[in-house]
This record gives structure tokens, C-alpha cells and sequence, in this order.
């Protein structure tokens, strides 16, 4: 699905189906330097059971228009914006990793906004290595080698993917063949690196929230995890073993199960 959104061309995967305002919004906010395509399980479910879905690709990221937005603030508002460019009143958010950040943001600017928000190894911080900030801002592929190695955890190294085409050497080859290094990895990385609110956002933030963690994630670490949850009033937490930093595609069918029971009890649909 393409729109504008402040004069300029956004793409969002609908998972499926099309987008009908009558049904409930959840909108997916990928991580850093990625795309639409690593949610396509959760939004292939939740568009077939009752729900409207916008997979975003953010600012100068898979199909949508550049430059990529320099700021996790400008990134919050921007969701913000896709909501009112499909002409929705309210959305529940599920983001991964930068895409934490950009819900928090989002929820904590825009409280009338959101029903719910749904965190996949997020942390109020995400500080970045300098070696490899300094890697992705020059455009060095590299980065992307070192981003997928660190950010799966031990099964995700290994066969058995369950989630077809996006093995980590498939989803990091994606990153380098659509150019994005320099022009989103690095501007995301920088993002991450620069964001300082994370914590104070999380304490305005009053609806319902899950934080799914891996407790093998070394980017996120599940002790930041934990930090961040304690700072959402409304929170609870989710832990999977043996799971890295990817969840939603290392344990896709575990952290599914868990945002489905999530989302039917804090933004329930009548439609089927």
C-alpha cells in the first residue's frame, strides 16, 4: 500500500488484506536499517483475525521516499502522522529494537493516540558501538555483517529459520543490495545513539504495554529490557530463552503467541 505523508510516498505492507478503516489499527515499526519484510508473520496473522495493519517502511527505508528522519523525535511524530494520513482516530504500535524507541516516542507525544504498544527487544537506551556507528555512517558493508552476527542469538545462527527468506544472510544481504548502509543504517544508528528521552518518555506513558525479551540479546540486553518495563506504569514483561536480539524472527511463533493474548485483551476486535 502507497500514500502520502507530508508530501511524501510511504509504502506499508497490509499483510495480505486491504487496509479498511472500520477495523482496528496495529502499526509495525521495524529496526535500524531494515524493512517492512521482517514482520511478515505478525501482520500476515493479525490482517486475516480482525485487524487493520500498516507494516511501515520508515523515511528512505525499503519503498518509502528519503531522506531517513535523523531523530527517534521526528520518527515518534511521524507514526503520529500515519495515522492521521489513513484517516484512523487511534492505532496500537508494535515495534523492534530502534522501532521501541520510535513507539515510545510516539505514545508518550501522542497519548490519545494509542491503545497499546507492543516492544520487541527495546530498551530506553540503545547506545552504539562507535567501531561500527563509524562502520554504517562511512556505508561499509561491514556493518551490516557485524549488526546481523551480534544481533541473533545462538539458534538464529543455525538452520531451521522459521521464517522463510529472512535468515539473517538473507535479511543483511537485503541491506546492501537496496544501498541503504550509509542513508539509513547510519542515520538509524546515529538515531539510536543520539536518543536520550527513552526513560522520560516511558513514565508518560499511561496504556497498556508488553515487553518481549530474548534473554540472549546482546544488543538489548534483558536487564536494559527489564529497566525500561520498570519505568512503564502499565507493563508487563515476556521472556524467551535461547532467543537474541531478533525475536520476532527467531522465535516468531513464541513472540506471536504472546502479542496475539497482548492485543485481543488491551485493543479487541469485533471483526473476524
Amino acid at each position: 500500500m502507497k500514500f502520502k505523508v507530508n508530501n511524501k510516498e510511504v509504502f506499508a505492507s497490509t499483510g495480505g488484506r486491504p487496509f479498511d478503516e472500520k477495523k482496528p489499527l496495529i502499526v509495525f515499526i521495524h529496526g535500524s536499517g531494515l524493512s517492512h519484510i521482517t514482520w511478515v508473520l505478525q501482520t500476515r496473522y493479525f490482517a486475516f483475525h480482525g485487524y487493520s495493519v500498516l507494516a511501515i517502511d520508515l523515511p528512505g527505508h525499503g519503498y518509502s521516499e528519503g531522506p531517513a528522519l535523523e531523530s527517534i523525535e521526528e520518527q515518534g511524530k511521524w507514526i503520529s502522522d500515519i495515522i492521521d494520513s489513513v484517516k484512523m482516530k487511534e492505532a496500537s504500535l508494535v515495534g523492534h529494537s530502534q522501532g521501541c524507541l520510535v513507539a515510545l516516542e510516539c505514545a508518550s507525544q501522542f497519548p490519545d493516540k494509542i491503545k497499546s504498544i507492543g516492544l520487541m527487544g527495546g530498551a530506553g537506551a540503545i547506545p552504539m558501538n562507535p567501531e561500527l556507528l563509524d562502520l554504517a555512517e562511512k556505508g561499509d558493508p561491514k556493518a551490516v555483517d557485524l549488526m546481523m552476527d551480534w544481533a541473533h542469538g545462538p539458534a538464529g545462527h543455525f538452520g531451521g529459520h522459521p521464517v522463510p527468506g529472512l535468515h539473517h544472510m538473507n535479511l543483511g544481504g537485503s541491506i546492501v543490495i537496496n544501498g541503504s548502509v550509509k542513508n539509513a543504517l547510519g542515520v538509524d544508528f546515529r538515531a539510536c545513539d543520539n536518543y536520550k528521552n527513552g526513560f522520560e518518555a516511558a513514565k508518560k506513558i499511561k496504556c497498556p504495554a508488553i515487553n518481549i525479551l530474548g534473554d540472549r540479546d546482546r544488543m538489548c540486553p534483558i536487564k536494559a529490557g527489564k529497566k525500561l518495563a520498570d519505568n512503564i506504569e502499565n507493563s508487563e514483561v515476556e521472556i524467551i530463552e535461547n532467543c537474541g536480539h531478533m525475536i520476532l524472527l527467531e522465535e516468531a511463533g513464541k513472540s506471536l503467541e504472546l502479542l496475539k493474548k497482548f492485543i485481543r485483551k488491551n485493543h479487541p476486535t469485533e471483526f473476524r
